[in-house]
């Protein structure tokens, strides 16, 4: 029996990734640390630094995806399309600093910094080659995700649709596995399995045309990204009331290496 999943439209524009905030924008963050019995004052020091500087990034960066025009029902649409925004200090002020009067193991700082939005480069560590069977479909049409790893890697593949939510196509209930091989060439659906991917307009859409977009996350180790779970159905779908599971997927991305990580993204048109 064959199982289908339904592709929901999706209704959202967007410039490209590249085309986000080229500027970089000043941020005002505050880091702190405290003093152990074996930590000496400069490492506190270097460590509340450090601490202001990742509040700094963070802060900069979802000024970064803010820049994007995007028009969705849901945030978790936006954190995963935008997931590999990553930002870059190029001056740092002091503002202030010292050790805290009351609690005198606390070091606390203040910085200001000028953060400039980083887009990683093809090519460098890990990367994924993806493109679609079709690009122009209609209703009722099936549509294929062929796909590629430089590297030995496992691989997510999402679907977004325009009702906000966020579909995880693969791993799935009956393809648990998504370890790839480097340089195999890979078919989302593979050949002959229980899977399709049928392209449908949500029922009350009015609209002559829509477009979906297909999201690719591959990391070079097994990594905790998101709980794999398919107890009401072949795939999980996170909607709405799932945004901080979203957030925390792309949270665990921001804190691996650039190149044991990659991402790549397609869209199609759907038309009536």
């Amino acid at each position: 029996m064959q199982i289908k999943h339904l592709l929901l439209a999706i209704a959202f524009a967007l410039l490209p990734l590249t085309a986000a905030a080229e500027k970089p924008v000043w941020v005002t963050a505050d880091g702190e640390s405290r003093q152990g019995d074996l930590d000496t004052p400069k490492e506190v020091q270097g460590r509340a630094r450090q601490d202001a500087r990742i509040k700094a990034v963070a802060e900069a960066v979802g000024t970064f995806v803010k820049a994007h025009t995007l028009v969705s029902n849901g945030q978790i649409a936006e954190d995963l399309v935008y997931a590999a925004v990553r930002g870059k200090i190029v001056k740092e002020l002091t503002l202030s600093y010292g050790w805290e009067g009351k609690e005198r193991n606390l070091y606390r700082v203040r910085i200001k910094a000028l953060v400039e939005p980083v887009y990683p480069e093809k090519g460098e560590g890990l990367s994924v080659q993806m493109h679609l069977s079709k690009t122009d479909l209609k209703q009722g049409d099936e549509v294929e995700i062929v796909y590629q790893v430089s590297k030995d890697a496992y691989v997510y593949i999402f679907s977004v649709a325009a009702d906000g939510s966020v579909t995880l196509l693969f791993p799935n209930a009956h393809m648990k596995d998504h370890y790839v091989a480097a340089g195999e060439a890979r078919t989302f659906p593979p050949p002959g399995g229980p899977v399709r991917l049928t392209a449908m307009f949500l029922p009350d859409y009015r609209n002559d045309s829509a477009e979906e977009r297909i999201k690719i996350v591959a990391t070079v180790r097994k990594e905790p990204l998101i709980a794999l779970g398919f107890r009401e159905g072949v795939f999980q779908v996170f909607d709405a009331r799932s945004t901080e599971m979203i957030g925390d997927l792309v949270r665990r991305l921001n804190r691996l290496d650039p190149g044991d990580w990659t991402e790549a993204q397609a869209a199609y048109t759907l038309k009536k």
